[in-house]
């Protein structure tokens, strides 16, 4: 017989410090503006956006866009630098990247035969976007 089970303690959970909740709302708008501008910039390129913010178990794809026969799962990037904004992009993320991308392929029968790329457009103040294909 196995002995009962004991509940752990319930600690409460501190509130987030009013600057704190106040950077992090700033940072959500800065980038839900960042990826307007970067939509924006890939229209003007010839691309048709499919979808913003698409969420998958393992990433969010922050734009889903298609110009011919590829569909480009596209990653922005937004900081204080050019280089920064270049360099944000990890391995690991861009490996999550790939297979919501893959998995955004199988789920809509529409997408079917279209060839996936990862893609990045980086922002950063006093620079026109820089889009990156084929990462």
């Amino acid at each position: 017989m196995k002995p009962p089970r004991v509940a752990k303690p319930v600690t409460p959970k501190r509130p987030k410090a009013a600057w704190r909740m106040a950077l992090g709302g700033r940072a959500f708008r800065e980038g839900h503006a960042a990826e307007w501008v970067a939509a924006a910039w890939l229209m003007a390129k010839g691309y048709r956006i499919l979808g913003f913010r698409l969420k998958t178990p393992g990433a969010e794809i922050d734009i889903l866009a298609q110009r011919g026969r590829v569909l480009a799962v596209v990653e922005v990037k937004r900081r204080a630098t050019a280089e920064a904004a270049e360099v944000a992009l990890g391995s690991r993320q861009l490996a999550q990247l790939r297979l919501a991308g893959e998995k955004v392929l199988r789920q809509r029968p529409g997408l079917k035969g279209l060839l996936l790329r990862i893609d990045t457009v980086t922002l950063a103040p006093g620079h026109f976007p820089r889009h990156r294909r084929g990462l």
